[in-house]
């Protein structure tokens, strides 16, 4: 074909212009003698008109199935008044094939991709999630994401942030739910952990004089099947240094504000500046720490932000008779005296903040402890010993001996907040391949066995139950 293509969405500035289309049948109509094709590419949709007239092309494109992949040579006319459709971009014009090239055909789908999908086995649309993702609502699911993280990005550069991307192989330590563990071939019977968060990185970036960090962070997690979580996930990861709680607070809601007020107008904020309240007093009045405050809670478009602090320290874990942070053990406490920490950890109040929208926690964060004493005594307070510390922390606290600023940070995490920005029934509806409850991908069939070989090579060996 020998004209240059162009975009569905950009076919009206060509009209009574020969142009080049490319990409899917999305729907396929005959009308007497005429067939209707309505071919889909990343821009829209656009009416092709297949007339008896170019015999040829008509006969071929007739062979069509929904999903195959074309190029269509032709010229772009204006559609008869009658015929105008309002509802989308290309409405008033309608395209006339001269040529037709069938470049890939399809199979019929498993399911339909004109619709919303809703009503279909979530099994199936994760097994054909390259089908499941061309149905419109997936992909402005997906375009969105992505102009939301670029927004994320370009006001935090901005403010004078800096990107830094933190290992993905690091050290297992106690954070929280249970790692990801990849045997170390080379170190035989040594193994390296997945990230459960880029905590102790962002950290050592604040010592290392990057005052200002900040990451779209995958994040993994080998937690049990729990409803809407993913075993991998996304988040904002950011850390600043010669801060106070109020500093990261305010750039978050000024971050929030943007990117609702630019890029979803359509959207209300119920109350700006987001309300500040006490964990104390939400568990109080909503008996939650994750308050839904809409005044509205049957409007799609309605943003309650808010955030929770003035959280407990530690939390008393019964079944194992000790005590545990409620965020993090590099959560600063309120108050920095030892003996405090040590005899009232029930009292304890901890700078932390939690992040929430209409219901559900999209972030958390806190002020971090930059002492190393007071470090040692919250592990200590945990339960773990002094050996145990060194092993787990020892490069941490190493570090804090050599000139580190205050600091604290935040994550939201992304994938939550747009499940609710865009309604969605869960967070797999926001993102590209997700996993179901219980970690499995139904697509690449992971995780799978592997060769005895390979596991020879990592000196594992596999016990059968």
């Amino acid at each position: 074909m020998g004209v240059n293509r162009i975009l569905t969405k950009d076919s009206i500035n060509f009209i009574g212009k020969k142009i080049q289309l490319s990409g899917w049948v999305h729907t396929i109509r005959e009308h007497g003698k005429i067939l209707f094709i309505d071919l889909r590419d990343s821009g829209g949709v656009l009416q092709i008109v297949f007339s008896p007239d170019t015999k040829e092309v008509y006969e071929l494109a007739k062979t069509l199935r929904p999903e195959s992949v074309v190029s269509i040579e032709g010229e772009v006319k204006e559609r008869p008044t009658s015929m105008v459709n309002p509802k989308i971009p290309t409405g008033k014009i309608e395209f006339q094939p001269s040529k037709l090239e069938i470049l890939s055909m399809a199979e019929t789908p498993p399911f339909p991709i004109d619709t919303d999908g809703y009503d279909i086995s979530e099994d199936k649309r994760l097994k054909y999630r390259y089908l499941d993702l061309r149905r419109p609502r997936l992909q402005g699911n997906i375009r969105n994401r992505q102009k939301v993280i670029q927004y994320m990005r370009n006001f935090l550069i901005k403010e004078g942030f800096i990107e830094v991307e933190t290992p993905l192989l690091t050290k297992a330590t106690p954070e929280g739910a249970r790692d990801f563990l990849v045997p170390a071939r080379l170190q035989p019977g040594k193994f390296y952990a997945l990230p459960q968060s880029p905590q102790q990185y962002k950290q050592l970036l604040m010592v290392a004089g990057f005052e200002k960090y900040f990451q779209i962070a995958r994040c993994l997690r080998d937690e049990d099947p729990r409803g809407d979580r993913q075993a991998e996930f996304t988040q904002l990861d950011l850390e600043m240094a010669f801060v106070k709680e109020e500093d990261i607070l305010s750039l978050i809601e000024r971050l929030y504000v943007g990117i609702v007020k630019e890029l979803f107008p359509e959207k209300k904020i119920q109350k700006i500046p987001f309300p500040r309240l006490k964990y104390k007093d939400v568990m109080e009045k909503y008996n939650s720490d994750k308050p839904d405050i809409r005044k509205n809670k049957e409007d799609n478009d309605e943003l309650a932000f808010c955030f929770v602090v003035d959280f407990p320290m530690f939390e008393w874990k019964e079944e194992e008779k000790r005590w545990d942070a409620v965020h993090h053990p590099f959560t600063r406490p309120q108050v920095e005296d030892i003996s405090v920490i040590k005899k009232e950890p029930k009292a304890l109040l901890a700078h932390q903040y939690d992040f929430v929208l209409n219901g559900f926690e999209v972030g958390g964060g806190s002020l971090r402890s930059y002492k190393p004493e007071i470090l040692e005594a919250v592990f200590e307070v945990m339960g773990h010993k002094k050996e145990q510390i060194q092993e787990k922390f020892g490069h941490l606290l190493t570090a804090f001996n050599y000139g580190v600023p205050p600091h604290g940070g935040i994550a939201p995490g992304i994938d939550r907040f747009l499940a609710i920005l865009f309604h969605e029934p869960n967070i797999r509806e926001v993102i590209a391949f997700p996993k179901t409850g219980d970690n499995k991908d139904l697509m690449m069939n992971a995780p799978s066995s592997v060769e005895k070989d390979q596991l020879k090579e990592l000196h594992i060996k596999s016990l059968d139950k």
